[in-house]
């Protein structure tokens, strides 16, 4: 029986060829690219650096921040250990650290709203966010085939948490937004799908990297989650405060990167 940090252990393998530019990297670009998955997050912190500034962020989440930043950087490193070695321990790490950075994401940034009837407070919902965590990491064990399309369809519940707060949004900028995460995320997972599904007919025509470019383009749509999430968050926590969406460093540059900034409220006499 080969051992689980052996190469190729994995029960799952992608289009690129393996080994075909080094001896020591089974999925070349792969591996490179699971790089920008990294990348991107840690720009994260920029997002909530304006937070900061303004001081009105609550203990929790001050304390939530170098937590979620750690695990994208797990995230990121896992992402290349399996690319490179394609086996069942990189596979399973890769996974079960995505899985835990969006279990961190929603416990401390779900809003209360949408909180089931029986939960009462945001601590309950730790408990509840951590209980679904930790079953659903003993699934992933059970047939890790299929991780990655479960990991995939908590996509769709992000998107309809995203049309809900847009139905009670006007503000164009923040609709702006959305749609370009939209049509990143729509670009992202229809590459990895025709990597998935379409496999023999982009090695037929020599040009099997759709999945190296999904990680690229995930990225791209997390880069503009993020500050949709933070968004959202200070209306619901900061009611005060008036958050605006920009882009650093200009609206016309080509390639941006998004933030929040805060108006403090005038004070009444």
């Amino acid at each position: 029986m080969p051992s689980i940090f052996s190469y190729q252990s994995a029960e799952v393998d992608w289009c690129e060829s393996n080994f075909e530019r080094s001896t020591v990297i089974a999925e070349y670009y792969n591996t490179v690219n699971g790089t920008t998955l990294f990348s991107f997050l840690l720009l994260t912190p920029l997002n909530f650096l304006v937070l900061e500034g303004a001081g009105q962020t609550s203990l929790c989440k001050d304390r939530a921040l170098p937590t979620q930043v750690s695990f994208a950087f797990l995230a990121g490193v896992f992402s290349m250990y399996f690319h490179m070695t394609l086996s069942y321990v990189g596979q399973l790490l890769d996974e079960l650290s995505i899985l835990w950075t969006l279990a961190v994401a929603y416990s401390f940034w779900y809003p209360r709203v949408y909180f089931p009837r029986c939960i009462k407070s945001r601590k309950h919902f730790f408990w509840l966010s951590g209980v679904t965590t930790v079953i659903s990491t003993f699934m992933s064990f059970i047939k890790p085939a299929i991780n990655a399309y479960a990991l995939n369809c908590i996509a769709f519940h992000l998107l309809y948490l995203t049309w809900c707060e847009l139905k009670k949004c006007n503000d164009k900028r923040v609709h702006r937004m959305a749609a370009v995460m939209v049509v990143w995320w729509v670009l992202a997972i229809s590459s990895w799908i025709s990597d998935r599904w379409l496999c023999g007919l982009w090695q037929a025509i020599n040009f099997p990297y759709f999945h190296s470019f999904w990680h690229v383009l995930i990225a791209m749509s997390l880069l503009y989650c993020c500050p949709l999430v933070i968004y959202f968050d200070v209306n619901y926590e900061m009611p005060s405060f008036k958050p605006k969406l920009g882009y650093w460093p200009s609206d016309s540059w080509p390639v941006v990167v998004p933030y929040v900034t805060l108006e403090k409220p005038h004070k009444q006499c």
